[in-house]
């Protein structure tokens, strides 16, 4: 965090990317969160889908496993059929496949002239309440890094899941959280926000915003005598000087894209634990990817001194953010919209850390497949 501040904007080195943004396909070879463990019932099926194709859960004695969801005999959804053990057998006809996607089961198997063929399966993890699977080549699971979340694992913090669908493609949500400048949107929940860019930088696979912010307009969230500074809540005994309002708080919000995950962090100034911590992954539900789901947590550090305080407010905190993902979810969809109609990506983006994380997106992702 010491050179966040001397972040610097590198605008000459950018890579020209010639590929539209919104025809750019996720990269399957990663592992993507596909639905909440709570959600996956002992001796149950749970439907989900990557990028069109469908994938069914089942929780065993061994824990969740995946498979593709359609049986190989009629093709018929496996969600469909019923959990025996560590198998899943088809509601149709009883075939039943494990694990490994082998049908090791067939009632009638020896009236058959042929052995009956399996179904494709995933490599699957259960990890911080939520569950993965890795969609692309099951050769490179074990080789490709598992997402390291470590607020979801420390007792200091209090999560909230998102879990939630927008009809966009992935990368206008990227986008929007990324950019900072949106705070006009918000303007009935979060009245007037300066907003402090930072700096932004890039790598390879990587892109990064850093913020702070400062409300200047407006009611205070505790009446018009409070303020916001270094964290806290303090009496504002006068208006902010102009030469205060130039300044940046010293607290900083770090967004950062490391493909295909995003994250925001929340420093108080002097901090080297996030006081607010948020990962996200984006899932492209359809074939076309213009529809996605979000999976995440919301990490709210709890106070020192009265931790009961963030159990307190949590309801309110649960408003808040509905409020602001139902106004980002409204604006996304509207941008796919004119994107449909349009047919390209006519953005006239100007902004250096959006440019940085196009360039990261496009270079990392893959040209959608024409589905005609």
């Amino acid at each position: 965090m010491a050179d966040d501040t001397a972040a610097t904007i590198a605008t000459d080195a950018r890579t020209a990317v010639s590929r539209d943004i919104r025809k750019t396909a996720l990269d399957p070879n990663f592992w993507y969160p596909v639905a909440r463990s709570e959600d996956v019932r002992k001796g149950k099926t749970h439907r989900c889908s990557f990028s069109g194709d469908p994938i069914v859960l089942a929780r065993g004695r061994r824990g969740v496993f995946a498979l593709e969801d359609r049986c190989a005999h009629r093709q018929v959804p496996l969600s469909a059929g019923v959990v025996e053990e560590e198998t899943i057998r088809c509601g149709y006809h009883g075939w039943a496949y494990d694990a490994s996607g082998a049908c090791v089961s067939l009632p009638y198997a020896a009236d058959c002239s042929r052995a009956a063929t399996g179904v494709r399966s995933y490599p699957c993890r259960e990890a911080y309440g939520l569950v993965f699977v890795f969609p692309g080549d099951a050769a490179r699971a074990e080789l490709t890094p598992f997402p390291d979340v470590p607020s979801a694992t420390d007792s200091r913090y209090k999560i909230r899941y998102l879990n939630r669908r927008a009809g966009c493609h992935y990368s206008f949500m990227h986008e929007n959280l990324m950019d900072m400048n949106h705070q006009f949107l918000h303007r009935r929940l979060m009245g007037g926000i300066k907003t402090y860019f930072l700096g932004s930088r890039r790598g390879d696979a990587w892109a990064e915003a850093i913020y702070s912010f400062r409300r200047v307009s407006g009611r205070q969230p505790f009446g018009e005598n409070f303020i916001l500074n270094r964290g806290k809540w303090r009496f504002k005994r006068a208006p902010l000087s102009a030469e205060a309002l130039a300044t940046p708080p010293g607290d900083r919000m770090v967004i950062r894209t490391d493909y295909p995950y995003q994250t925001l962090k929340f420093f108080t100034a002097g901090a080297r634990e996030p006081a607010l911590d948020l990962w996200n992954c984006y899932i492209p539900v359809d074939r076309a990817q213009k529809i996605n789901h979000t999976f995440g947590m919301i990490m709210i550090k709890r106070p020192a001194k009265h931790s009961f305080l963030l159990d307190l407010f949590w309801p309110a905190i649960v408003w808040f953010t509905n409020g602001i993902f139902a106004e980002d979810r409204w604006i996304c969809e509207l941008e796919q919209a004119a994107f449909d109609a349009q047919g390209e990506d006519r953005n006239q983006e100007i902004f250096p850390a959006i440019l940085d994380l196009r360039s990261v997106l496009i270079e990392n992702g893959l040209p959608l497949p024409d589905r005609g």
